[in-house]
């Protein structure tokens, strides 16, 4: 699928080249009043709203909506380095060159003579690289095996990285099944603390039982995030049939009974 329309027989190197120069324009006295304005911090929402509207693109399967998600993406980046260009730390050349030598420093199996067995051969050889760059690059050495793992990740992903950093060193189960007892455990432990209406306890032991869910789902072979968002997408196409059921009848939500609502999601299951 090609959409493009302004300079079609371009290559990659110019239309990024373009990018680079907008972005730059823009950033200019003679460009836009609001981007001139814009700092690392005002915008970091801005990164993060795109990446998830990038995700979203991709569960939708749409091509076209994926295709321009990247784009705004790739607006977020181009706008970053063009911030640190005009404070004289770093420009976009220096974010390519550092990530083109990255790739090719963390992927000795394809630009060495490094031989691997396969891709879990592969994760095992990009972290003790990531480690051995962490010991002697200008950071100080990681203290913990997590300390490279960014803590303001969405908090299912962030235990999902942490319990397979732990399975890395062998602190993991071989299998779901005692997993799915220490859910069980956790669930009674919800329960206990219910009872004791303390909400610091109570948010502790939730806190618990959806760190050992995340746990379960990981040894399954599920990505937890993602099948959380798979359900809500189902449930929200559910209560969209209580909706449409209020609005044929002529009532509001509120005007329905509980047990309206539980007949119709149950046959929109």
């Amino acid at each position: 699928m090609s959409r493009r329309t302004d300079a079609p027989n371009a290559t990659p190197q110019e239309l990024f080249a373009r990018l680079v120069e907008i972005i730059a324009l823009l950033r200019s006295p003679n460009g836009c009043p609001w981007d001139r304005e814009q700092t690392h911090e005002s915008i970091k929402p801005y990164l993060l709203e795109e990446a998830y509207e990038t995700l979203e693109a991709i569960d939708a399967r749409s091509p076209r909506q994926l295709c321009e998600e990247l784009g705004d993406l790739l607006i977020q980046v181009t706008l970053h380095a063009q911030m640190s260009s005009e404070a004289d730390e770093f420009d976009i050349c220096d974010v390519l060159a550092t990530v083109n030598e990255k790739l090719i420093r963390r992927h000795p199996h394809v630009f060495g003579d490094v031989q691997v067995s396969g891709s879990e051969e592969v994760v095992r050889h990009w972290e003790a690289i990531k480690q051995a760059e962490s010991r002697g690059g200008a950071s100080p050495p990681a203290r913990s095996i997590l300390d490279d793992i960014p803590a303001n990740l969405p908090a299912l992903m962030l235990a999902d990285k942490i319990q397979k950093r732990w399975a890395q060193v062998g602190f993991d189960w071989q299998d779901a099944a005692p997993a799915i007892e220490k859910l069980r455990e956790e669930i009674r432990e919800v329960e206990s603390a219910r009872e004791t209406h303390d909400p610091t306890r109570i948010a502790q032991e939730v806190g618990d039982m959806l760190f050992a869910a995340v746990n379960v789902a990981r040894l399954l072979g599920v990505d937890a995030e993602d099948a959380l968002r798979m359900t809500i997408n189902r449930v929200k196409a559910r209560f969209a049939k209580i909706e449409e059921f209020a609005r044929a009848h002529g009532k509001s939500l509120h005007e329905m009974t509980l047990e309206e609502m539980d007949a119709v999601w149950n046959a929109a299951k």
